[in-house]
């Protein structure tokens, strides 16, 4: 069986075997267009990798686990890093792999080449995979071509892929992949042009960079941009970029270099070049039926085209947007640097000093109408810094993905979460507050007559203890949305703390060992060239890690000052006290002030649904969150106050693990979230503790009861209910 082909053997009739990609190279380079040197593996390749290796089953396992409309964001990209990782851990055939290493060396040689998808159903003129498949430059050696065709295979499965697949009705579960091997062009000047502007149809778009053009299509180097008029031909304007930096090959791979004086004050074309590149625009859009999107570049005077696909209008229904905002949460290195500087120096500082300021209003010597207004002005701030949160803080946790990508591709770790030991233990706000009640916890541990005290509701006479557990008790509210008096919420502390006190302190030098352990393992597997890029790469994923978490307690102080200025309210007003303590209602809470008449149509949330019959014997599927095995009682947490409830050793379910419901997590045995996802914060906190922890469970905190017996299995994702035990009725 052949599995290689040249662009002169490709043929129309080969476009379901070869791909979109692979068909429109052949077609450029069969018309006289200047096409690299390439060959294209089939999809016999793909499907024979599959079924021999029995990877196919695995995968579909694995995609099956929970019906994809039911899955988040986070969850669609756990399930594509599991089955990625099934790709990179999977050696080709032997009898495969001597013939695609064949190929690449007839072809090649040891010169070096990029290796691009080519999924079948791409670049046609109902659908574009456009920055969903993996591309890889200046891969040398017939052994690492052969490691990135399986990558590429791999990111058939990435999640942005899935996703797309589902929404324009393709066979996710019979998706192939062919790939295209192109000699990589030293290109001094690349960019992409197209046909016809999405904006304006009555124009042509051209944007070029210096070096190659990963840094325009990854964001990291900003393009110089042309209009052409698509009747006169003529350049209608140029937007000239900020030029500091382009992508250049590496020894292996690329890298970024900054630009000499003389590049960054002149622009990568010139209007000769432009114009040309707007007559090839035009000519592929004659060949092919449609307007153009072409990736290009020039090798001094050389033109090379590197792909072509027709520009696919976007439907504007929620999903497409959905996905467009999606695939913009996917940053390069270099972005992810940028956003780390703007969150620490900019964003957490400014909301930090804007909540200390919001704490220092005195709202109990306002009128009702400086309330309402005082209201209204707190709206709009908790707007602004939730937009900031979502433009920056939001991508910023893509540093962990990086890092888990790179991590398991050169470890190619067995459990594909590994990567995530060597990001615990950064400093988490919430596991620093955590440390501080294990330490009361351990006063009373030691002092059997103050432990006494404690238990029954009094303060100890020990003004340290007792500075100790205000404090803590001041920070949570701070930064939550518990609805008690602080004087409560202290005695509510105290005997937690006392509760706490009876659970044992788990010595952590075990992981401490092991993260040194991974790390080591993780900077050998890198070439000596590459180390000082991982050793940032993984400080840069800690830094991400630990933001992930802690972003939300400065964003919930903000969220309090709001709260705080409701709660005024609803003592002032009789309509405003019907009103639910929600900062989504808050703008109803004011006019309940500024008119005595208004009288809102629902004044309280609906309450919590839960099921009537006792709960079968089942076993519920979701997502494996945190290694470990464990039964307990079940708590299901419904409000905030119900932490306080919490027992040792029970079994913590929820809707979601807030950074501010953290503190019980030491005394838990186990956790199960309805909402799914390694990155989300109960899944972190279970790492942090070694608790084995499912999440994605549809209705979980419906479900599940408390006072359930529950086996949590964080390996296999599985939570099974004993309906032997008995529940505790709601």
């Amino acid at each position: 069986m052949n599995f290689a082909y040249n662009l002169s053997q490709m043929q129309r009739a080969d476009r379901g075997l070869l791909g979109g990609k692979a068909y429109v190279l052949a077609r450029m380079a069969q018309e006289g267009f200047g096409v690299p040197q390439t060959i294209c593996i089939s999809t016999d390749a793909y499907a024979m990798f599959m079924d021999q290796t029995g990877l196919r089953a695995q995968v579909l396992m694995e995609y099956h686990r929970k019906q994809f409309d039911q899955m988040r964001w986070e969850e669609m990209w756990d399930c594509s890093l599991r089955i990625q990782n099934m790709f990179t851990r999977t050696p080709i055939p032997t009898a495969l792999a001597d013939h695609l290493r064949d190929a690449v060396v007839k072809s090649f040689g040891n010169k070096p080449v990029a290796v691009r998808s080519s999924a079948v159903g791409e670049d046609s003129a109902k659908s574009s995979f456009a920055g969903l498949h993996e591309s890889y430059l200046n891969v040398r050696g017939p052994e690492d071509v052969l490691e990135h065709i399986k990558l590429v295979w791999a990111s058939t499965w990435s999640d942005a892929a899935i996703l797309y697949r589902k929404e324009i009705g393709l066979d996710v579960e019979n998706s192939s992949m062919a790939v295209v091997i192109q000699q990589l062009v030293h290109g001094q000047e690349s960019g992409v042009i197209f046909g016809r502007s999405p904006v304006d149809h009555s124009k042509a778009v051209v944007e070029a960079v210096h070096g190659l053009n990963q840094g325009l299509v990854d964001g990291t180097v900003e393009p110089d941009r042309w209009m052409i008029d698509l009747v006169s031909g003529k350049i209608v304007s140029h937007t000239p970029a900020q030029r500091f930096k382009a992508v250049v090959p590496a020894h292996k791979g690329t890298r970024i270099i900054r630009l000499t004086a003389e590049k960054r004050n002149k622009p990568p074309l010139t209007k000769h070049k432009v114009e040309h590149l707007f007559g090839i625009a035009k000519r592929l859009g004659k060949l092919f039926g449609s307007d153009q999107d072409v990736e290009w570049t020039y090798d001094r005077s050389r033109l090379r085209l590197l792909q072509s696909r027709p520009i696919t209008a976007t439907s504007g229904s929620e999903d497409t947007e959905n996905r467009q905002w999606y695939l913009t949460l996917r940053r390069s290195f270099e972005n992810l640097v940028e956003l780390r500087k703007k969150i620490e120096s900019e964003i957490i500082p400014g909301m930090a000093s804007e909540a200390e300021s919001l704490k220092k209003v005195v709202l109990e010597k306002m009128s009702d109408e400086q309330l309402a207004t005082e209201i209204s002005e707190r709206i709009g701030i908790c707007e602004k810094w939730k937009k900031q949160y979502w433009d920056f803080c939001i991508p910023f946790a893509h540093g962990i993905r990086l890092f888990g990508m790179v991590y398991n591709r050169t470890v190619k770790p067995e459990d594909p979460y590994e990567f995530l030991e060597l990001l615990a233990g950064t400093g988490l706000k919430s596991i620093q507050r955590n440390e501080r009640l294990q330490q009361l916890a351990d006063r009373l541990r030691q002092d059997k007559h103050m432990a006494e005290l404690v238990k029954s509701g009094k303060l100890p006479n020990d003004s340290a203890f007792s500075d100790e557990v205000t404090a803590l008790a001041e920070q949570l509210r701070t930064a939550s949305a518990l609805t008690v008096s602080l004087p409560e919420l202290r005695s509510r502390m105290l005997e937690f703390v006392a509760e706490m006190a009876q659970v044992g302190h788990e010595e952590k030098q075990r992981r401490s060992r092991s993260k040194s352990k991974l790390q080591e393992g993780f900077l050998s597997s890198m070439p000596k060239s590459d180390r000082t890029f991982a050793s940032e790469l993984l400080e840069l994923a800690r830094a991400s890690y630990r933001l992930r978490d802690d972003d939300n307690i400065y964003l919930g102080q903000i969220e309090r000052r709001l709260l705080d200025s409701l709660e005024e309210a609803r003592k002032r007003s009789v309509a405003a006290s019907e009103i639910a303590l929600d900062i989504s209602l808050a703008g109803k809470v004011a006019r309940c002030l500024r008119d005595p008449n208004y009288r809102p149509e629902s004044g309280s949330s609906e309450p919590v649904k839960v099921r009537d019959k006792r709960v079968m014997a089942r076993q519920l599927i979701g997502q494996p969150a945190g290694a470990g095995l464990a039964t307990g009682r079940a708590r299901v947490i419904r409000q905030a106050e119900d932490l306080f409830a919490f027992k040792k050793a029970e079994v913590l379910v929820c809707d979601a693990v807030d950074p501010n419901m953290t503190f019980v997590v030491p005394m838990a045995s186990a956790i199960v979230e309805r909402r799914g996802g390694m990155l989300i914060h109960g899944a972190i906190i279970a790492r942090e503790y070694g608790l084995p922890c499912v999440t994605g469970i549809p209705d979980a905190d419906k479900i599940i009861r408390t006072g359930s017996q529950v086996t949590v299995d964080g390996y296999l994702g599985i939570v099974t209910i004993n309906t032997a035990s008995k529940s505790v009725p709601l």
